[in-house]
């Protein structure tokens, strides 16, 4: 098999206010940095955490990093696009609270005016209008490389207490990402660092809603989500079987296994190897 791009499984966030996490994140094993300029930093610490992060990002880094930007519609996301979309070291902007295509195109345009070109994009969803509007937030602008949701803020939003009420809105950002042609979204965040065994029932009950990956708050959760996505020895096992048939004939069959093989199967069992690259 001829190696590939890693399909990132694992995004973790660290504060903007913390230089000194964010270098310890930069080698943690994640696939992607998210250095986070909104939740995580206090309002008197936004113009120090931008400053640091656009020093940051001055140069490339092994790690692909993205800045998660303050609210598109709130006083500061002016200046940290301003400030931060032209940088070298810049792999991705995270827009949160986005609730319309309208923001997505505003910060395209304003990006490319700044720059000259427009950095990848992704849409947080954190509210019910922003998933009602999921499939029009995607296919907003070519810029946007994925959507995902944010489920504190839209917890809050729904007046949801169980985790399973949030299952609807899950299986939305899904259905909009892959309808839109773009990648299956990562899961929001598991909020408890310390509960492990919980991050991996949460994340194999996203796995089945068709999630991949997830976001990190805590390097210690980066195992336990790789672990939960990455496909079992058993699922390589099937897949690889799957293809050898196919590429052995053309056309619907059935495996010894009775396993029935068409295009939809084989482009499983392909995107299953897929992962395998990583290992």
């Amino acid at each position: 098999m001829i190696p590939g791009p890693v399909i990132p499984l694992t995004w973790l966030y660290v504060p903007g206010d913390r230089p000194e996490v964010v270098a310890k994140a930069l080698t943690a094993g994640a696939d992607v940095v998210v250095v986070d300029l909104e939740d995580a930093v206090a309002a008197d610490r936004k113009v120090y955490a931008r400053e640091a992060t656009a020093d940051l990002l001055t140069e490339d880094h092994p790690v692909p990093v993205h800045v998660r930007v303050n609210a598109p519609d709130g006083p500061w996301a002016e200046a940290d696009l301003r400030t931060l979309a032209g940088l070298p070291g810049l792999s991705g902007l995270r827009l949160p609270k986005v609730a319309s295509r309208e923001q997505i195109v505003h910060v395209a345009s304003h990006t490319t005016l700044a720059t000259g070109s427009t950095p990848p994009l992704y849409a947080l969803l954190e509210t019910a209008l922003g998933v009602e509007r999921a499939h029009a937030i995607a296919t907003a602008h070519p810029a946007l490389r994925g959507i995902g949701l944010g489920e504190a803020d839209l917890r809050a939003d729904l007046g949801v207490r169980g985790d399973s009420g949030l299952d609807w809105s899950r299986s939305r950002i899904v259905v909009a990402a892959r309808a839109a042609g773009l990648p299956a979204p990562p899961q929001s965040v598991h909020p408890d660092i310390r509960d492990l065994d919980g991050l991996a029932a949460t994340c194999a009950h996203g796995r089945a809603l068709g999630f991949l990956g997830r976001a990190a708050i805590h390097p210690r959760q980066l195992p336990v989500i790789e672990r939960a996505y990455l496909p079992t020895g058993e699922e390589i096992e099937h897949a690889e079987r799957i293809v050898k048939a196919a590429a052995a004939q053309e056309g619907a069959q059935a495996l010894p296994d009775g396993t029935f093989i068409d295009a939809a199967v084989i482009k499983a069992a392909q995107a299953t190897l897929a992962l395998t690259r990583r290992r």
